[in-house]
């Protein structure tokens, strides 16, 4: 097909479902992916009805069964996959410091915000060197940022921390294939993880994802950005 085709887990919701709706917008072809096939497939029938190409894959990114499962079906439908963007996320409920956190809260928050980052990176870079070319981007956060580390919720500034080394150790393997990697911090979004008292709408969260996930060849790998902007690590 001619379209480029983009994936987006945790889309069914907040953040995720913006990027699918905006990605979309730009003629790509966005496969929508949840854990939870009820809520996904009535997400992408939402943006379907808006006329937009959007199809709902069930997706578990805590499940490497799942991820598997995932891969294999997108490669035989499509042989390719030109955008990742690795959106779904967590955030624990306990807000605990380093002094009192669990380390079941640490192993739930890597499952999913870090395992499947990587797990699912693995086997989707494989096609996008193949065709060489390929848009990842993921989804970090100011609490995982070295240069403003603050107190509290340590499991989660961990994750994101990760996810950053992922984009890092990730970008530089892949910079001679036409690859982008690249980490982002959406800001405080209005969405379920970050409550109604946040200062962006989702469409300003989502908008520096879906600039990123069609820049030019050429354009910066291996960076963390807000707000369009390349920002320290």
């Amino acid at each position: 097909m001619d379209k480029k085709i983009a994936a987006v887990t945790g889309g069914n919701r907040g953040i995720g479902f913006q990027i699918c709706r905006d990605i979309a917008n730009k003629d790509l072809k966005v496969l929508l992916t949840a854990r939870n096939s009820e809520k996904g497939a009535k997400s992408a029938k939402i943006l379907q009805d808006e006329g937009l190409d959007v199809t709902f894959y069930e997706l578990d990114v805590s499940s490497a069964e799942s991820i598997d499962n995932f891969v294999s079906r997108v490669t035989k439908e499509f042989s390719r996959i030109d955008v990742l963007v690795n959106n779904a996320a967590i955030i624990p409920d306990s807000r605990s410091s380093g002094l009192s956190v669990e380390i079941q809260e640490l192993q739930v928050s890597l499952e999913t915000n870090v395992y499947g980052v990587i797990q699912l990176s693995q086997k989707i870079i494989p096609l996008m060197i193949k065709n060489n070319y390929g848009r990842i981007i993921n989804l970090s956060s100011g609490m995982g940022q070295f240069a403003d580390m603050g107190s509290g919720y340590l499991a989660y500034r961990i994750s994101k921390t990760a996810v950053n080394t992922i984009t890092k150790v990730l970008a530089n393997e892949t910079d001679s294939y036409n690859i982008q990697i690249n980490s982002v911090d959406p800001g405080w979004v209005k969405t379920e993880m970050g409550g109604a008292g946040a200062s962006l709408s989702v469409e300003e969260g989502a908008d520096t994802i879906v600039w990123l996930s069609t820049r030019p060849d050429n354009s910066p790998t291996g960076m963390f950005y807000k707000k369009r902007e390349i920002i320290s690590w």
